[in-house]
């Protein structure tokens, strides 16, 4: 069961967003972080059960957090949230182990299925 959620993009209200879009009737415990050097180490201190990444920020950007998160935990559930749905970008992230990638502005009804699908397949 997913209980710490860490979440890591540069802009407040997109992980505003994000928190709102999660089931209200579950009690998460959420971490949060607004580049990718931060992220990583946020992800390093609270060892999240799942992980949502922007791609563009500044410090470090997602593609080289994601990278740095799967050498600290080959096993991280890290889902990618952006805008940039291109299929070369997807496919990059997909190699470099996210499990998935959701398109913003994220709905609730994505993140429902995506937490979902994480919780069966762990």
């Amino acid at each position: 069961m997913i209980k710490n959620v860490l979440i890591i993009d540069d802009s407040p209200i997109a992980r505003k967003i994000l928190r709102s879009c999660m089931p209200q009737d579950r009690d998460f415990d959420f971490f949060e972080a607004g580049d990718g050097l931060s992220g990583l180490r946020q992800f390093e201190a609270c060892t999240p059960d799942i992980t949502f990444i922007d791609l563009t920020m500044p410090v470090m950007n997602g593609i080289e957090a994601l990278k740095q998160m799967k050498k600290v935990n080959p096993n991280a559930v890290i889902i990618v949230a952006s805008a940039d749905i291109q299929p070369k970008t997807i496919e990059m992230v997909m190699s470099l182990g996210a499990f998935s990638m959701l398109r913003k502005p994220l709905s609730k009804e994505a993140v429902r299925n995506i937490i979902a699908k994480v919780e069966t397949t762990k």
